[in-house]
């Protein structure tokens, strides 16, 4: 890495294969209720499918009101499951008990986008990351230990232990929260937009420590961002979604780069690039699709219809991005 977020990076090696899914998310289903007398509640995923490997990334793709971080709280035990189910080891996680999910936080953690409003400012970094251990019933000696070892393993000096969240950075706080996360060894880690708030030298910076802690600790993340370059720099497999569905999946490097999907293209088109002359090639691409979408009147199949719908929708949510 020279600084930057490289677009133009090779996606991460295959990740090791496993008989089974550890996480598995099938046909699920969130609805919440609509405001007014009767109204049918309102669908935000559609039927969700989508597995997980032991120590691969998922990045799941989408504009913001996809339902994307709708599917990661779901995963969490923070959203309702309407049907559907989601299996992690095989078990039925969706719509256990406070209790249950309890027991389960130490497998299955989470990173959020933003790290200062997810770290008592109130508290040091050593009390942020020792709480979840010794709740736990770890004892404070080896509490202590945890976190000096948790601490260098994010690349933060041994003395930010005794410093508050608001004397660090964006990326530093980010790397507390990350800390904090790997706490208790966890097998899968959501990561709900974890670098969409830091500058592209900080992104580029975190998302390398993400990838070193998998390679070294054979973590899963669900790698939830709006950012086509992001999810290729560090997913191995990709989920693209629209409207509370999945419309495209496959391999990193190929969603990333030959995209099927009208909607898929659209937001890597979206993507500015420095060069001006490929920034001119792909704004002429980005009207193609758009007239392709306009001219588009008849839906004799069902895949003719969604892809139709997913052209006109992702020019609307692209025309006003900055070129």
């Amino acid at each position: 890495m020279t600084g930057t977020l490289d677009k133009d990076r090779p996606a991460p090696a295959p990740a090791p294969a496993s008989a089974e899914p550890l996480l598995v998310a099938d046909e699920v289903v969130v609805e919440y209720p609509a405001k007014g007398w009767r109204k049918p509640p309102f669908r935000v995923l559609k039927g969700v499918s989508l597995t997980i490997g032991a120590g691969e990334t998922l990045g799941l793709v989408g504009e913001s009101g996809s339902g994307k971080t709708t599917l990661g709280r779901a995963i969490l035990g923070l959203a309702p499951v309407t049907s559907g189910s989601v299996r992690y080891a095989g078990r039925v996680i969706s719509g256990l008990g406070r209790r249950e999910r309890r027991a389960l936080s130490s497998e299955i953690q989470v990173v959020f986008q933003d790290p200062y409003t997810s770290l008592n400012p109130a508290m040091t970094v050593n009390d942020i990351l020792s709480e979840p251990l010794t709740v736990a019933g770890t004892s404070r000696a080896e509490a202590e230990r945890r976190v000096k070892d948790l601490l260098d393993q994010v690349r933060l000096p041994a003395d930010a232990g005794q410093r508050l969240p608001r004397e660090f950075s964006g990326g530093q706080r980010q790397r507390v929260a990350i800390a904090r996360a790997l706490s208790r060894d966890p097998r899968i880690v959501v990561c709900d937009e974890p670098v969409s708030a830091l500058d592209l030298s900080t992104q580029a910076r975190v998302l390398d420590l993400f990838v070193e802690i998998q390679e070294r600790t054979g973590v899963a993340y669900l790698f939830i961002t709006h950012d086509l370059s992001v999810v290729r720099h560090i997913s191995h497999r990709v989920a693209v979604m629209y409207r509370g569905e999945i419309v495209e999946s496959g391999d990193a490097a190929k969603v990333t780069a030959t995209p099927e999907h009208p909607y898929t293209q659209r937001l890597l088109l979206a993507a500015p690039v420095p060069d001006p002359e490929r920034q001119a090639q792909r704004r002429a691409e980005r009207r193609r699709l758009a007239a392709t979408g306009a001219a588009t009147t008849t839906a004799p199949t069902a895949s003719t219809a969604t892809t139709t719908t997913a052209t006109t929708a992702a020019t609307a949510a692209t025309t006003g991005d900055t070129e």
